[in-house]
């Protein structure tokens, strides 16, 4: 089934068929994907949540169902997702870290939190040298996270090959932390 991780507050666990309906809800929130390139249905909803799924049971990691330990909720996912020269983005092959979290979980510093156990599981577990993490120039909250959690810019600006450059979003920027960053961030709290 792969790796389940948790925090003090979070549960990063595989996901259920009970998630589809809430995170399809996340998904189809015009508030929660302001940054993305479009809302998703329900069934695009469920076709993600599948996709990571088989990512988690094929590798033992991916993106993870966020769920608050308090009431078992789920607040949206966090995780690792390998992305290969295919995808055209540069500094492929690469993994991301990444998440998507419900609007009224916003400000409570549950995206760092998920993310910080990620990277935990990215360096101390895989044993990955780097990871990435990239979003629209204009989404500032997610580029506010990935600063948090100790990553640093690249200066590798660049435009999304998925999305037509005259998109509002098409200019993404590229952020990364390698081991000896996170070593170095982590015990400089």
């Amino acid at each position: 089934m792969g790796s389940e991780l948790e925090t003090s507050r979070l549960a990063l666990r595989a996901w259920r068929s009970s998630d589809c309906a809430p995170f399809g809800r996340l998904c189809a929130d015009p508030q929660v994907m302001r940054f993305f390139p479009k809302l998703l249905t329900q069934r695009e909803s469920a076709e993600m949540i599948e996709r990571m799924q088989v990512g988690i049971e094929e590798r033992g990691w991916g993106f993870w169902a966020v769920t608050l330990k308090s009431s078992g909720e789920l607040i949206g996912m966090t995780g690792l997702s390998p992305l290969g020269v295919e995808s055209a983005l540069p500094c492929t092959p690469m993994v991301e870290v990444g998440w998507r979290l419900s609007a009224d979980h916003w400000g409570q510093g549950f995206a760092p939190e998920a993310a910080t156990r990620c990277l935990d599981f990215a360096f101390n577990e895989l044993k990955l040298p780097e990871v990435y993490a990239f979003t629209s120039l204009l989404n500032s909250p997610s580029i506010r996270v990935m600063q948090k959690i100790g990553m640093q810019d690249t200066q590798r600006d660049f435009d999304h090959p998925r999305l037509d450059q005259a998109h509002r979003l098409a200019r993404h920027c590229l952020y990364k932390v390698t081991v000896e960053q996170w070593l170095e961030h982590r015990h400089g709290r």
